[in-house]
């Protein structure tokens, strides 16, 4: 009876033991995804649980994905060099996890690549203001945009009242022309009808 449960545990066993994720060479403790040409949209999305060393260096990868990490609780040493690190909004993850790590000196080629001032710069040692000011300035940006829309948009509307407002001018112009006209009209019948019922019929 035992044995029976054993093995069909033991059948469920390849539904729950996390593979080595695409394209990564994996062994136990150590998971290589160095020199994949990686970029942020397809980095793995979660890496196995035992995993004590992650190789991530040489590839097009400008961030880490928030929580990336947080769950590899046998992870040591993540190796980061060789990437063209955006160190904008999008970096504030990689830079709180490597300031949480003992060893910096690991993470000491880590470095950003833009924006230009901070080209250079160790990500760990990278202040959170440093950092927020590039997300301030995105900000600006796209508020600038939204203002321009928004001007954009007041003169079209403001161009749309005023051919409103000259048609219906147009308009009522017409229309009193038009009334004018039939007021000119039933005058001249009138008076028309009057002199024929003024004549003498002898006449």
């Amino acid at each position: 009876m035992n044995s029976g449960i054993l093995l069909s545990l033991l059948g469920f066993l390849p539904l729950v033991t996390p593979t080595c994720p695409v394209p990564c060479r994996c062994t136990t403790r150590i998971t290589d995804c160095s020199l994949k040409n990686l970029t942020v949209e397809n980095l793995p999305t979660a890496f196995r649980p035992s995993a004590e060393i992650i190789h991530l260096a040489s590839n097009r990868l400008t961030s880490i994905p928030n929580g990336l990490f947080d769950n590899l609780r046998s992870l040591q040493a993540v190796y980061l060099q060789g990437n063209p690190w955006e160190c904008t909004c999008d970096i504030l993850y990689l830079r709180s996890w490597l300031q949480w790590q003992q060893n910096r000196s690991l993470y000491r080629d880590v470095r950003c690549s833009s924006p230009e001032h901070l080209q250079g710069r160790i990500i760990a040692y990278l202040t959170e203001d440093e950092i927020v000011s590039t997300c301030q300035h995105w900000y600006c940006s796209l508020a600038l945009l939204s203002q321009l829309s928004l001007f954009i948009l007041l003169i079209l509307q403001t161009i749309l009242v005023i051919l409103i407002i000259v048609y219906l001018r147009k308009f009522r112009r017409m229309s009193s022309s038009d009334r004018t006209r039939g007021r000119e009209g039933s005058d001249r019948t009138g008076t028309v009808a009057g002199h024929g019922a003024g004549r003498d019929p002898g006449q």
